[in-house]
Protein backbone atom coordinates (compact mmCIF):
# COMPACT_ATOMS: atom_id res chain seq x y z
CA UNK A 1 0.00 0.00 0.00
CA UNK A 2 2.85 2.42 0.93
CA UNK A 3 4.33 1.95 -2.36
CA UNK A 4 1.56 2.04 -4.60
CA UNK A 5 0.60 5.21 -2.74
CA UNK A 6 3.65 7.32 -3.11
CA UNK A 7 4.88 5.97 -6.43
CA UNK A 8 2.26 8.40 -7.26
CA UNK A 9 5.25 10.93 -6.72
CA UNK A 10 7.47 9.08 -9.19
CA UNK A 11 7.21 11.27 -12.46
CA UNK A 12 8.76 7.76 -14.20
CA UNK A 13 5.40 5.28 -12.44
CA UNK A 14 2.91 5.61 -15.20
CA UNK A 15 4.58 6.16 -18.35
CA UNK A 16 8.52 6.64 -19.25
CA UNK A 17 9.61 9.80 -18.15
CA UNK A 18 10.64 11.53 -21.26
CA UNK A 19 7.29 11.08 -22.24
CA UNK A 20 5.46 12.61 -18.94
CA UNK A 21 8.02 15.59 -19.26
CA UNK A 22 7.94 16.34 -22.66
CA UNK A 23 3.57 16.90 -21.75
CA UNK A 24 4.61 20.22 -20.59
CA UNK A 25 6.27 21.32 -24.21
CA UNK A 26 2.73 19.87 -25.86
CA UNK A 27 0.99 22.11 -23.31
CA UNK A 28 2.43 25.10 -23.98
CA UNK A 29 2.37 24.73 -27.64
CA UNK A 30 -1.35 23.43 -28.09
CA UNK A 31 -3.46 25.01 -24.84
CA UNK A 32 -1.82 28.52 -24.27
CA UNK A 33 -1.34 29.09 -28.36
CA UNK A 34 -3.65 31.55 -28.02
CA UNK A 35 -1.35 34.06 -25.47
CA UNK A 36 1.20 34.85 -28.41
CA UNK A 37 -0.55 34.12 -31.63
CA UNK A 38 -2.80 37.01 -31.42
CA UNK A 39 -3.91 39.66 -29.02
CA UNK A 40 -7.16 38.14 -27.17
CA UNK A 41 -9.06 38.70 -23.54
CA UNK A 42 -6.83 35.90 -22.56
CA UNK A 43 -3.20 37.95 -23.40
CA UNK A 44 -5.24 40.95 -22.01
CA UNK A 45 -5.66 39.59 -18.56
CA UNK A 46 -2.73 37.86 -18.31
CA UNK A 47 -0.46 41.13 -19.04
CA UNK A 48 -3.07 42.79 -16.12
CA UNK A 49 -1.85 40.16 -13.65
CA UNK A 50 1.72 40.11 -14.71
CA UNK A 51 1.69 44.25 -14.14
CA UNK A 52 0.23 43.96 -10.61
CA UNK A 53 2.49 40.91 -9.92
CA UNK A 54 5.46 43.32 -10.72
CA UNK A 55 4.06 46.86 -9.31
CA UNK A 56 3.49 44.45 -5.89
CA UNK A 57 7.63 43.31 -6.19
CA UNK A 58 8.41 46.84 -6.87
CA UNK A 59 6.55 48.18 -4.25
CA UNK A 60 8.64 46.08 -1.69
CA UNK A 61 12.25 46.66 -3.26
CA UNK A 62 12.23 49.84 -4.82
CA UNK A 63 11.53 51.76 -7.84
CA UNK A 64 15.34 51.15 -8.69
CA UNK A 65 15.48 47.61 -8.97
CA UNK A 66 13.37 46.50 -12.08
CA UNK A 67 15.47 43.84 -13.33
CA UNK A 68 15.52 41.64 -9.68
CA UNK A 69 11.48 42.01 -9.59
CA UNK A 70 11.22 41.07 -13.73
CA UNK A 71 13.06 37.29 -12.29
CA UNK A 72 11.04 37.35 -8.91
CA UNK A 73 7.99 37.59 -11.49
CA UNK A 74 8.76 35.44 -13.72
CA UNK A 75 9.94 33.14 -10.69
CA UNK A 76 6.28 33.67 -9.23
CA UNK A 77 4.55 32.58 -12.54
CA UNK A 78 6.41 29.42 -13.53
CA UNK A 79 5.78 27.90 -10.19
CA UNK A 80 2.38 29.01 -10.56
CA UNK A 81 2.24 27.48 -13.75
CA UNK A 82 3.81 23.97 -12.59
CA UNK A 83 1.24 24.07 -9.93
CA UNK A 84 -1.47 24.35 -11.43
CA UNK A 85 -0.57 22.14 -14.55
CA UNK A 86 0.24 19.25 -12.01
CA UNK A 87 -3.57 19.23 -11.12
CA UNK A 88 -4.15 17.40 -14.66
CA UNK A 89 -4.67 13.53 -14.42
CA UNK A 90 -1.41 11.73 -15.47
CA UNK A 91 0.63 14.69 -15.42
CA UNK A 92 3.62 14.72 -12.49
CA UNK A 93 3.94 17.97 -10.42
CA UNK A 94 7.34 19.31 -10.44
CA UNK A 95 7.16 21.73 -7.24
CA UNK A 96 6.35 18.74 -5.68
CA UNK A 97 9.77 18.03 -5.73
CA UNK A 98 12.13 18.52 -3.10
CA UNK A 99 14.92 18.41 -5.75
CA UNK A 100 13.12 21.07 -8.29
CA UNK A 101 12.16 23.27 -4.92
CA UNK A 102 16.04 23.44 -3.57
CA UNK A 103 17.24 24.33 -7.59
CA UNK A 104 14.83 27.40 -7.30
CA UNK A 105 15.58 27.97 -3.98
CA UNK A 106 19.58 27.48 -3.40
CA UNK A 107 20.83 29.08 -6.39
CA UNK A 108 18.63 32.52 -5.53
CA UNK A 109 19.66 32.18 -1.97
CA UNK A 110 24.26 31.74 -3.02
CA UNK A 111 23.39 34.62 -5.13
CA UNK A 112 21.99 37.06 -2.14
CA UNK A 113 24.37 35.74 -0.03
CA UNK A 114 27.62 36.32 -2.36
CA UNK A 115 26.51 39.73 -3.11
CA UNK A 116 25.97 40.70 0.51
CA UNK A 117 29.58 39.52 1.62
CA UNK A 118 31.09 41.20 -1.60
CA UNK A 119 29.19 44.53 -1.27
CA UNK A 120 27.65 44.97 2.18
CA UNK A 121 30.02 43.00 4.45
CA UNK A 122 29.32 45.34 7.05
CA UNK A 123 25.64 45.33 7.33
CA UNK A 124 26.05 41.32 6.82
CA UNK A 125 27.93 41.33 9.87
CA UNK A 126 25.49 43.80 12.29
CA UNK A 127 22.43 41.54 11.06
CA UNK A 128 24.20 38.81 12.74
CA UNK A 129 23.69 40.91 16.18
CA UNK A 130 20.48 42.48 16.82
CA UNK A 131 20.58 45.74 18.40
CA UNK A 132 20.90 45.95 22.16
CA UNK A 133 21.50 42.53 22.52
CA UNK A 134 23.88 41.63 25.60
CA UNK A 135 27.18 41.52 25.73
CA UNK A 136 26.92 37.73 27.12
CA UNK A 137 24.41 36.79 24.22
CA UNK A 138 26.41 37.86 21.45
CA UNK A 139 28.40 34.48 20.38
CA UNK A 140 24.64 32.82 20.68
CA UNK A 141 23.06 35.85 18.45
CA UNK A 142 25.72 34.78 16.08
CA UNK A 143 25.10 30.85 15.88
CA UNK A 144 21.38 31.53 15.58
CA UNK A 145 21.71 34.05 12.54
CA UNK A 146 24.12 32.21 11.13
CA UNK A 147 21.85 28.94 11.10
CA UNK A 148 19.13 30.53 10.22
CA UNK A 149 20.47 32.18 7.08
CA UNK A 150 22.10 28.17 6.04
CA UNK A 151 18.56 26.77 6.61
CA UNK A 152 16.53 29.39 4.11
CA UNK A 153 16.78 27.39 0.99
CA UNK A 154 15.79 24.00 2.78
CA UNK A 155 12.97 26.10 4.51
CA UNK A 156 11.76 27.46 1.26
CA UNK A 157 12.33 24.71 -0.70
CA UNK A 158 10.29 21.99 1.74
CA UNK A 159 7.45 24.46 2.35
CA UNK A 160 7.01 24.68 -1.20
CA UNK A 161 7.27 20.69 -1.84
CA UNK A 162 5.52 20.08 1.91
CA UNK A 163 2.30 21.67 0.86
CA UNK A 164 1.32 20.48 -2.53
CA UNK A 165 2.23 16.64 -1.53
CA UNK A 166 0.21 17.22 0.99
CA UNK A 167 -2.98 18.10 -1.04
CA UNK A 168 -1.97 15.39 -4.08
CA UNK A 169 -1.25 12.69 -0.75
CA UNK A 170 -4.60 13.06 0.18
CA UNK A 171 -6.57 13.19 -2.91
CA UNK A 172 -4.70 9.97 -3.68
CA UNK A 173 -6.03 8.74 -0.76
CA UNK A 174 -9.76 9.49 -1.79
CA UNK A 175 -9.26 8.29 -5.70
CA UNK A 176 -7.84 5.40 -3.96
CA UNK A 177 -10.89 4.28 -2.06
CA UNK A 178 -13.56 4.79 -5.07
CA UNK A 179 -13.44 1.39 -6.01
CA UNK A 180 -13.95 -0.15 -2.72
CA UNK A 181 -16.98 2.34 -1.19
CA UNK A 182 -20.36 1.18 -1.45
CA UNK A 183 -22.59 3.17 -4.37
CA UNK A 184 -24.64 5.77 -1.67
CA UNK A 185 -21.09 7.00 -0.93
CA UNK A 186 -19.61 7.56 -4.36
CA UNK A 187 -21.38 10.77 -4.80
CA UNK A 188 -20.25 11.95 -1.48
CA UNK A 189 -16.55 10.74 -2.31
CA UNK A 190 -16.92 12.81 -5.21
CA UNK A 191 -18.30 15.78 -3.63
CA UNK A 192 -15.43 15.62 -1.26
CA UNK A 193 -12.66 15.39 -4.35
CA UNK A 194 -14.12 18.76 -5.98
CA UNK A 195 -13.89 20.27 -2.66
CA UNK A 196 -10.20 19.31 -2.78
CA UNK A 197 -9.42 19.96 -5.78
CA UNK A 198 -10.48 23.79 -5.26
CA UNK A 199 -8.38 24.19 -2.03
CA UNK A 200 -5.33 23.19 -3.76
CA UNK A 201 -6.22 25.44 -7.02
CA UNK A 202 -6.03 28.02 -4.00
CA UNK A 203 -2.80 26.20 -2.57
CA UNK A 204 -1.10 26.36 -6.06
CA UNK A 205 -1.64 30.17 -5.91
CA UNK A 206 -0.72 30.81 -2.12
CA UNK A 207 2.10 28.89 -2.16
CA UNK A 208 3.67 30.06 -5.14
CA UNK A 209 2.80 33.77 -3.67
CA UNK A 210 4.40 33.25 -0.59
CA UNK A 211 7.56 31.49 -2.00
CA UNK A 212 8.18 34.72 -4.18
CA UNK A 213 7.47 37.11 -1.51
CA UNK A 214 10.02 35.16 0.98
CA UNK A 215 12.46 35.27 -1.76
CA UNK A 216 11.81 39.00 -2.32
CA UNK A 217 11.95 39.70 1.20
CA UNK A 218 15.09 37.81 1.66
CA UNK A 219 16.61 40.52 -1.36
CA UNK A 220 15.76 43.21 0.64
CA UNK A 221 17.24 42.43 3.69
CA UNK A 222 20.62 42.30 1.78
CA UNK A 223 19.95 45.82 0.23
CA UNK A 224 18.24 47.61 3.50
CA UNK A 225 21.31 49.42 5.09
Amino acid sequence: MITRLFSSFDPCSSMPLTTNWLRRLIILLIVFSSYWICPNRYLVIFNKININIHSEFKNLLGPQTFGVTLIFTRILLFIIFNNFIGLYPYIFTRSRHIVVTIRLSLPLWVSFILYGWINHTNHIFSHLVPQRTPGILIPFMVVIETVSNVIRPGTLAVRLAANIIAGHLLITLLGNQTASVGVNLIGILLGVQIILLTLESAVAVIQSYVFAILVTLYSREIESH
